[in-house]
């Protein structure tokens, strides 16, 4: 984690609160509308999580999150790739969106490496 540029710290930090921001406007649109939300729930906390990771890993930030917490965010940032890689594979080269997930994906990795830095120590 220690050869990971300011730039694309700053982008990856970026990059969850963005997520965290859609991801919580989602929740609360799927609330009113009385729809199923605990995949949602779970992802969201799994985003919180893998954004106070970063924040500690750069930033020195303590976390309150348990290892079960790590491993459970890490399972299912991971089980984000496929779909977010299909996703990217099939937008258009140069275009916002492509370049949206690029730093998503960067960050998702990012984050997940981490949480297994943090696991490993």
């Amino acid at each position: 984690m220690e050869n990971v540029s300011n730039e694309d710290k700053l982008e990856s930090i970026k990059a969850f609160q963005s997520t965290i921001r859609k991801s919580e406007n989602a929740l609360a649109n799927m609330t009113q509308k009385d729809a199923n939300t605990t995949l949602l729930k779970k992802r969201l906390k799994s985003l919180y999580i893998g954004l106070a990771m970063l924040e500690a890993a750069w930033n020195l930030r303590p976390h309150h999150y348990t290892e079960e917490d790590l491993t459970e965010a890490r399972n299912v940032l991971t089980g984000l790739f496929p779909s977010l890689e299909n996703i990217y594979g099939k937008s258009k080269a140069g275009s916002p969106q492509k370049t949206l997930l690029e730093r998503r994906i960067k960050a998702f990795e990012l984050a997940v490496q981490a949480m297994d830095d943090l696991a490993n120590k």
